[in-house]
């Protein structure tokens, strides 16, 4: 039924790492099914046969897809089903396709799909992880050009030790949460947070996670050599070297002192000119190819910029190397907010603003992580949260159980006479009711009682 099936193994961080190929997924240009530990992420990758028209830029789209069924979870909306991509998802994407982006040819316009399913998750073994490891094989023995492959672990620091891809017991108190992704030869990609460490064992932690992924680098080299297709050709979306050389002696001149000021609003306007300079010489000697004047306009800053820095060690805006732009920073701009900061460098600016509520008004959300489906987005500890609250009330009915216990021993002796006065007074009002009563019957029945009646 699969005849093209092949499995491959190793292990990672003392757990085994066992890549499919060959059985899902055939219509892709690369796909496996990962499992790490018993987390499985099914990872597949497309190639478009033609560039994409009118674009400058590699088109590639990176999508890491969060199944709510691999925890055993049914989505929490009305309608059942799985809605878009959380947030975790979303940063999961992105933390996927830096690593991979500067490795595929910079002039392929051809579009590019890259999806990660997790279809089961093992909390011990972050699918995020899995997923990048898939990823990158999933590119490897696909027919896509890509100088790759990649490699991703997370490291953390348990009792002052390095730990590979650790447990969800040891990432609670870990004091580091990097992720690294190397190539054969050089780290691609950090994402650190820590528990204020030392610059020193950051810096150990990030290569001694990068000697673990050339590890497994060179164990998906070994699954492409005996699984991967022969890499396709592509259009290339460079401009002509001949028009790049022709552009370049005629606008270098106009491009430098366009480029020479540390003001970009000045920069952009100055450069306008020089745009329309160049398209009014070149449009009628590339008619066919008018759209790669601009790109040739554009690798022009690039090298103007490089040689500035290069040779004359100052930046496009006049900094030397090692200077910083200006930096500002204040706080409540505005008045009738809860709290507003603005941060400035150079001509960047963000003002941010910031709104307190109840913990009613906390968002919910659905995850793939060891928590309640019904958890808040915000980085609270609620368990401490509702330890909190469950000694509050201990200690409510704590005090409740004290006031009776006062109340009962000063005051039930009056409770005793007052009750023994309220039965002696029921008692009496009953019988003087009852008299009453009895006189009023006996009063409207005497003329009954006599014969002949006698009536007033």
């Amino acid at each position: 039924m699969f005849p093209e099936f092949r499995k491959f193994e190793t292990t990672l961080a003392g757990r085994p790492l066992v890549v499919e190929t060959g059985k899902m997924a055939g219509l892709a240009g690369g796909s496996c099914l990962i499992r790490y530990g018993e987390t499985e992420v099914l990872c597949t990758a497309t190639m478009a046969a033609k560039p994409r028209e009118g674009v400058d830029f590699f088109p590639l789209s990176v999508d890491y897809e969060e199944k709510l069924y691999s925890v055993g979870r049914i989505p929490g909306s009305f309608q059942r089903r799985e809605g878009k991509a959380s947030e975790k998802a979303t940063l999961s994407s992105r933390v996927i396709d830096r690593p991979i982006r500067p490795l595929f040819p910079k002039d392929m316009r051809n579009d590019v799909g890259v999806v990660a399913t997790v279809m089961s998750v093992d909390q011990d073994c972050l699918p995020e992880i899995t997923a990048m490891i898939g990823v990158s094989i999933a590119i490897s023995i696909s027919e896509i050009p890509w100088d790759g492959p990649i490699s991703g672990v997370s490291v953390g620091l348990v009792d002052g030790k390095f730990v590979i891809n650790p447990t969800e017991e040891e990432r609670a108190k870990s004091d580091m949460a990097v992720t690294v992704a190397s190539t054969a030869d050089l780290v691609a990609m950090i994402e650190a947070g820590a528990n204020e460490v030392d610059n020193e064992t950051m810096f150990d932690g990030i290569m001694y996670a990068h000697k673990v992924n050339q590890e497994i680098v060179e164990f998906i080299k070994g699954i492409q050599k005996e699984i991967g297709k022969e890499k396709v050709p592509f259009e290339s979306q460079d401009p002509d070297p001949a028009m790049f050389e022709a552009v370049k002696e005629f606008a270098i001149d106009d491009i430098k002192a366009a480029l020479d000021t540390d003001d970009k609003r000045i920069r952009d306007e100055r450069l306008k000119p020089v745009y329309e300079k160049v398209h009014e010489r070149f449009d009628e000697e590339y008619e066919d190819s008018v759209e790669k004047i601009d790109e040739c306009l554009y690798k022009l800053q690039k090298f103007v910029v490089r040689r500035w820095l290069l040779d004359e060690g100052k930046r496009v805006d006049g900094r030397g190397i090692n200077d910083m732009r200006p930096l500002d920073a204040q706080i409540d701009l505005l008045s009738r907010t809860h709290g507003t900061g603005m941060f400035t460098r150079g001509q960047t600016q963000v003002l941010t603003v910031t709104t307190l509520g109840p913990m009613s008004d906390a968002q919910l959300l659905d995850g793939l992580d060891n928590e309640e489906s019904k958890r808040y987005i915000h980085h609270y500890n609620f368990r401490h949260i509702r330890s909190v609250k469950q000694d509050r009330r201990e200690a409510r009915e704590e005090e409740k159980s004290v006031t009776a216990h006062l109340l009962k021993e000063r005051l039930f002796p009056l409770f005793r006479r007052l009750k023994n006065f309220r039965i002696q007074f029921v008692l009496f009002l009953r019988f003087f009711l009852q008299t009453v009563l009895l006189h009023k019957l006996q009063s409207a029945a005497q003329p009954f009682l006599l014969w002949p009646p006698v009536f007033p």
